[in-house]
């Protein structure tokens, strides 16, 4: 009896799933939602999906809505631009691939009785196509689009690294992995990893930008750069691909031999020093994170507790031992300027401790951005920040002056008064703006006060008119300045502009260190690298130097090898360029033989390239044998002539190879056609969200497609402006924007019909060269447009 029941819910439960997924099918009209009739063509469809994404594309309409609407737009044109899935939708109202109605029906019948039979379900069951209506909330808090990635991951990126998923309707893979993508998500965004995720079918531009071509795909960005992951998606190997995104000299291991040399580094990198004491053998993925964040500011160490050779670190400092314990020091190494010790530390405790203690107590001013902190801009009077500035000359110890400087400062930290100081030698106009025009002050110390008034340099301050020694006398003088301040800001009687700092810690000043050519620069490179294979193996990071090393040894070897081979005597010259441009006014497309030329013998004497109509459609491309590709050169009625003699001259030297056929396409009958490739190379013919108002005047003439019928890819050559040709174009920013496009067709646009189109192809030959080895971008559509 209870059995008997079981298969009565069970099948009740089934026809309710079943009922919700219809309901669901039936909300999303694609034909409404672009307006077109379930008859409309291709060419209408593009039409209407062109002028609904200009409308409502969220970067151009500001509704609250805009955005969904466009998704909607976005989707709705997926699904009627491809044959296969319009007709899934016209005839079971559902536009999955593969599987229409009947087929999803007999095996559900056949799950269903097999359960009846056995009493058993596969999990899969439940694993019904969901699409972007019916996403997880995790994906929807999380979705990119391109000016988001742009304005706001990719530099976010130089502060933590970002883990990506990228994703698709109808995506059965994508939902297989959804439940180790959330706890990992979970997990990492705790750490404080960006975690983002990108809809290929609604953000195709952007990941086509990240050069995911398949999904689900999985990446990492970090300091702007792009990593992919290609392991299996478990919980472990993604943990592990964010902590290989990291560089590897982030946190030091730091023992009783090498700690005196790691604190005392302060002075030289003007930074704080951190130290993490843990029992943990390897360094915490949190600690790792947050070392990237504020590598800037202050350098981090990292103590096992249980190794050997610690001990007398623990003693020092009196380290409990069961606990993680975090300790700051600033210019005194021998006693911390902050603890803290917790069990289970968490980001928001870490950062809180770290934003406390980024600055030195009195910070060597090393650039303007670091003036900007330190000594920011007076906002009212209830905000005055007044910097105490000590001018000395660089020592390679620490003065006496100095040392005086840092325990007054230590003495009397206030929220409203910043100690700095700042090397004369170094930064001498700064200084010379502050100290008066007096021999006192020369090779000795000075103190000045300061307030800035503006971002622009101006400043009020008054100098102490004595140099500064560090006595008692002048600590006490010094400090009866600050308190007499607080009464009575007028006592910065002195006014200046001071000029921006020196970036004494700048690449450029390092390079120079090192000798600033080239060569130290690739050398120091190199160095980086094999200190980082010694430390932990080889990584990613090691293939650029190997690549280079490599490419060197080949280069080096091929060209002992074409020297021991050549001919001395062999006559290099190319065909004189009298002679070429007799054979372009003859009309003769036969190039004349030479040594560069000849490595790949053409069988016949002449280039035959047949113009790609409706009748050779389907033959020279759509059925297309595998392997086979057809280079077309786009062209106009005003431009054939010349440009078919240069496309000849071109690619002469590749036919040989019979993989390769030529055609040539009208540019005035197949616009829409080219036009509509072109939607899929977004750097070619940019949409949305960049259209101006001669978009539809756009001059295609002299590019070339390499179309790849059985893949359905083509790549794409771009010909490179002329002078004379920009001159012309600039001249068109004159007309009158109400142009119509059917007024434009059929002619060259803003009379560039006599402009020199020689140099258009020029590049073509070496183009076609990386065609043959492969090295080309390939951009992949659904299915080939039909060429009315």
């Amino acid at each position: 009896m209870e059995v008997r029941k079981l298969s009565i819910s069970w099948q009740f439960l089934i026809v309710l799933v079943l009922i919700l997924q219809i309901l669901s099918a039936l909300d999303f009209d694609p034909y409404r939602v672009l307006g077109v009739s379930r008859t409309a063509n291709q060419a209408d469809i593009k039409k209407a999906y062109k002028k609904l994404a200009r409308e409502w594309h969220p970067d151009k309409n500001k509704d609250p809505g805009a955005e969904d609407k466009f998704i909607q737009i976005s989707k709705a044109y997926e699904i009627l631009s491809n044959e296969e899935k319009r007709s899934n939708y016209d005839q079971y109202g559902d536009a999955g691939e593969n599987q229409g109605y009947q087929k999803q029906q007999q095996q559900r019948e056949y799950r269903f009785r097999h359960f009846h039979e056995n009493f058993y379900f596969d999990e899969s069951f439940f694993h019904f196509p969901f699409n972007s209506e019916r996403r997880d909330s995790i994906d929807e808090k999380y979705l990119l689009h391109f000016s988001h990635y742009v304005n706001e991951v990719v530099p976010d990126s130089f502060k933590k690294p970002y883990l990506i998923k990228i994703t698709s309707d109808w995506c059965f893979s994508c939902i297989h992995i959804e439940p180790v993508w959330k706890e990992v998500v979970q997990e990492l965004e705790e750490l404080g990893v960006g975690i983002g995720v990108v809809h290929a079918g609604y953000e195709r531009r952007l990941a086509h930008h990240l050069g995911a071509h398949s999904t689900p795909s999985i990446l990492g960005i970090i300091n702007g750069k792009i990593s992919f992951f290609h392991n299996a998606v478990v919980r472990e190997n993604l943990r592990q691909f964010v902590e290989s995104l990291l560089p590897g000299n982030l946190v030091e291991k730091v023992t009783n031999k090498n700690y005196v040399r790691f604190l005392s580094g302060w002075q030289q990198e003007n930074k704080p020093h951190v130290l993490l004491f843990d029992q943990m053998p390897v360094v915490p993925l949190l600690y790792k994170l947050t070392a990237f964040a504020y590598k800037d500011y202050l350098s981090f160490g990292y103590v096992h507790v249980g190794f050997r050779g610690t001990e007398e670190m623990t003693r020092q400092y009196n380290i409990n031992v069961y606990a993680p314990t975090l300790l700051i020091f600033k210019e005194h190494i021998n006693k911390p300027a902050d603890v803290i010790q917790a069990r289970g530390m968490k980001k928001q405790i870490i950062d809180d401790f770290i934003t406390q203690n980024k600055y030195l107590l009195a910070a060597r001013l090393t650039s303007q951005k670091l003036f900007h902190e330190l000594c920011p801009v007076k906002r009212s009077h209830r905000q005055r920040k007044y910097c105490v500035v000590l001018l000395t000359p660089e020592t390679t110890k620490l003065s006496k002056p100095f040392e005086a400087f840092l325990s007054f400062a230590l003495a009397n930290t206030q929220d409203t008064v910043r100690f700095v100081h700042v090397y004369s030698n170094r930064q001498q106009e700064f200084a010379h703006t502050l100290l008066p025009d007096s021999e006192v002050f020369q090779g000795k110390s000075a103190v000045s006060i300061l307030e800035r008034r503006n971002t622009a340099g101006r400043v009020v301050y008054k100098t102490l008119e004595d140099p500064w020694t560090g006595s008692e006398s002048d600590k006490f003088i010094l400090l009866g300045y600050l308190d007499q301040l607080r009464k009575d800001p007028a006592l910065l009687s002195s006014e200046a502009v001071l000029p921006d700092l020196t970036d004494e810690l700048a690449p450029v000043s390092i390079e120079a260190e090192k000798g600033g050519t080239f060569s130290f620069r690739w050398l120091y490179s190199a160095s980086d690298y094999i200190s980082d294979f010694r430390q932990f193996g080889f990584r990613r990071e090691m293939m650029p130097l190997l690549s280079l090393i490599f490419s060197a040894l080949f280069i080096l070897f091929g060209t002992v090898i074409v020297q021991a081979f050549s001919d001395s005597n062999d006559d290099r010259e190319s065909s004189p360029p009298d002679k070429e441009e007799a054979q372009e006014k003859t009309g003769k497309t036969e190039p004349s033989f030479t040594k560069e030329n000849s490595s790949k013998i053409p069988k016949k004497g002449f280039v035959e390239v047949t113009e790609l109509t409706d009748v050779t459609y389907t033959s020279n491309l759509v059925r297309l044998r595998p392997g086979h590709m057809n280079v077309v050169l786009i062209l106009s009625n005003s431009t054939k002539t010349s440009l078919l003699q240069k496309f000849a001259l071109e690619v002469y030297t590749f036919t040989g190879s019979s993989c390769l056929h030529f055609s040539f396409l009208s540019l005035d009958k197949h616009r829409e056609w080219l036009e509509y490739l072109l939607e899929f190379a977004q750097d070619a013919a940019p949409i949305p969200n960049q259209y101006d108002k001669h978009f539809m005047e756009r001059d295609y003439t002299g590019y070339v497609l390499a179309l790849n019928g059985h893949k359905k890819y083509f790549c794409l050559f771009k010909p490179q402006k002329t002078v004379e040709e920009e001159e012309a174009m600039g001249s068109c920013s004159d007309l009158d924007s109400s142009l119509h496009l059917g007024e434009s067709r059929g002619k060259p646009s803003c009379g560039l019909g006599s402009r020199p189109i020689k140099g258009k192809l020029s590049k073509l030959s070496l183009w076609m060269e990386r065609l043959l080895e492969g090295s080309l971008q390939r951009f992949y559509i659904p299915s080939w447009p039909e060429l009315d």
